[in-house]
């Protein structure tokens, strides 16, 4: 295995200064963060309208010997396909929320897109992780059923909302890598194939490889790796346990919240699910992925500190150089 570096996402530290969140997550052997567009973290306006203010983050960082390798505008890019209600204006800037109206956010948010592909390139990044937010995810089980041109209306829509906002990724040098995600216009491999061709299979737009999302669904997500090997554009490191037994709730959670005791799965600290990262981390080998592994600390029952230093331990205790020989060459004969 290549010596990847292991990064922390900050998505939910946002409660927490960049650096004082910095200063803690050197002293728990991180290499660097993958920052979020969201609390003071990384401000994608000032980092396009503010000389200084996209070094001044690098600056942050470097002082704990941490690096940057990606930006992640998740709250933002869910808003660009979604059908827009009051939900999202908790999530959203006040400058994408508006006025409400659901044709304006949905606007804004692509602007705000388009302006992070910049803010990237800002920051020397060459990556924005995010959603996509869906048209049709409210049909991903149907009933009534539903006509397939309703589906296909709905790729359609992701195309003509997301192929200008992949212009401006184009424009600036940067990929959009979509984390692959229930309520996304991709969510599981299928889906994954199909808004890939749906914008034509262009570079810009690939993925934010994460195994906790596809493997409670039973989604095989080693083999999402190879089916989409030169698509892998960063790594999220997350866990997740689900039930091996029938149980009160499945795949859809029956509407219980993270951590409560019925649940059919939940979120866990790395080696603390059922996720097989030996597995994944020889794969990302073999597609010959050499970016970051992101950790996105989730775990309801364990305190979050304690947890995200566990779990860089965790995966770094995993980590190998990989072989440049075959194992049993010594035997072949040759000189």
């Amino acid at each position: 295995m290549s010596e990847r570096p292991i990064t922390l996402f900050t998505g939910q530290w946002a409660d927490l200064p960049l650096a004082d969140l910095a200063e803690k997550a050197s002293a728990w052997g991180y290499d660097g963060l993958e920052l979020a567009c969201w609390g003071d973290h990384f401000d994608t306006v000032r980092a396009t309208e503010e000389d200084g203010y996209a070094d001044a983050r690098r600056e942050i960082l470097a002082a704990r010997d941490l690096e940057v390798h990606a930006i992640s505008n998740h709250l933002v890019g869910q808003a660009v396909c979604d059908p827009i209600d009051e939900r999202h204006r908790a999530i959203l800037p006040d400058r994408v929320w508006g006025d409400g109206d659901p044709d304006g956010v949905r606007e804004r948010a692509a602007q705000d897109m388009r302006r992070a592909a910049h803010a990237a390139a800002a920051l020397g990044v060459d990556v924005v992780n995010g959603f996509t937010g869906s048209p049709i995810w409210a049909a991903a089980y149907a009933f009534p059923p539903h006509p397939e041109e309703y589906v296909d209306a709905g790729f359609r829509e992701f195309a003509d909302r997301w192929d200008p906002i992949l212009d401006a990724f184009d424009a600036a040098g940067v990929r959009f890598a979509l984390e692959v995600h229930p309520t996304e216009i991709a969510f599981d491999t299928a889906s994954a194939a199909r808004a890939v061709e749906a914008v034509g299979g262009r570079p810009a737009f690939g993925f934010n490889y994460d195994p906790s999302h596809l493997a409670y669904q039973g989604v095989d997500y080693v083999s999402f790796l190879h089916e989409f090997a030169d698509r892998i554009y960063h790594a999220h490191m997350k866990d997740v346990w689900w039930s091996p037994v029938p149980g009160h709730s499945g795949v859809f959670g029956g509407h219980l919240e993270f951590g409560h005791p019925d649940r059919g799965w939940d979120f866990r600290s790395i080696g603390r699910g059922r996720v097989d990262f030996e597995e994944i981390l020889r794969a990302l080998d073999r597609i010959g992925y050499d970016g970051p592994l992101s950790i996105e600390w989730e775990d309801s029952g364990m305190e979050r500190e304690h947890g995200a230093r566990e779990a860089a331990e965790r995966l770094r205790a995993l980590a190998f150089p990989a072989s440049a020989t075959a194992f049993d060459a010594a035997f072949s004969g040759d000189d």
